[in-house]
């Protein structure tokens, strides 16, 4: 088991946006966090990466291992060509500075873009490449490091269908590749259906449905119904 979660609260102020929830993401497995904007979503990566603190609860990850994030909008550095993006943290930090000889970086480079479709590109800038193509150099960057737990925040926002879909085919297969416990917050219903194994849906900071998404498909919920018809009607309200 590469990630568990245990009653998890985070307030910012005195509102309480993670209101104790527990879910577990196996090894080779995906989880789509979903809901509608506002739901506490993103909160989650961010407590499970520590890019905020919890105010109570249990995050368990694998000790010792890598968690990667990969951002929004790929938060790729402008100013540094596809190569210098993925080799980041092999440059950077203290514990990889000295691990890889710079042939090594080039090979562990070459081999993360091939991955993803993007075999030869090393020397363009982000300026250069397309929406999806800096996604997909995101992913290299995020899987240089072999870790056991990717994190994806909404890895479709601002592109179009097929990229979207090109997109989803390499979050499963960075999934089979890697053997990595991955969580995908999404609201995009073909990134649901395309990626997850199993889902849970918040709603004010609180889980209301936990299921598969043929489970999520069905609407047997007012929660599921609501949320699959993007419908304004239902228990769940949008905040004005």
């Amino acid at each position: 088991m590469s990630i568990e979660v245990k009653n998890l609260v985070k307030q910012f102020n005195d509102k309480t946006v993670i209101n104790d929830v527990s879910f577990k993401v196996n090894d080779g497995e995906v989880l789509a966090i979903v809901g509608f904007s506002g739901s506490g979503k993103s909160t989650i990566l961010k407590l499970i990466c520590e890019l905020i603190k919890k105010d109570s609860g249990e995050i368990i990850t694998p000790e010792g291992e890598d968690i990667a994030m990969v951002f929004q909008y790929s938060a790729l550095f402008d100013s540094l060509n596809v190569a210098d993006n993925i080799a980041f943290a092999l440059h950077e930090r203290k514990d990889l500075r000295n691990k890889y000889s710079e042939k090594d970086i080039k090979h562990i480079v070459a081999e993360k873009l091939e991955l993803v479709g993007l075999k030869g590109i090393e020397r363009k800038f982000p300026a250069e490449l397309s929406g999806g193509m800096q996604k997909r150099v995101s992913f290299a960057r995020a899987i240089v490091t072999e870790p056991k737990t990717i994190l994806y925040d909404e890895p479709t926002a601002g592109l179009d269908p097929i990229s979207s879909t090109l997109i989803e085919d390499y979050i499963v297969r960075l999934k089979e590749e890697t053997n990595a416990a991955s969580i995908v917050v999404t609201h995009q219903m073909s990134t649901i259906t395309r990626t997850a194994d199993k889902i849970i849906m918040l709603y004010d900071g609180k889980i209301v449905f936990t299921g598969t998404p043929a489970e999520l498909l069905k609407q047997d919920t007012p929660y599921t119904k609501q949320f699959v018809t993007a419908s304004l009607e239902g228990p769940m309200k949008i905040a004005a």
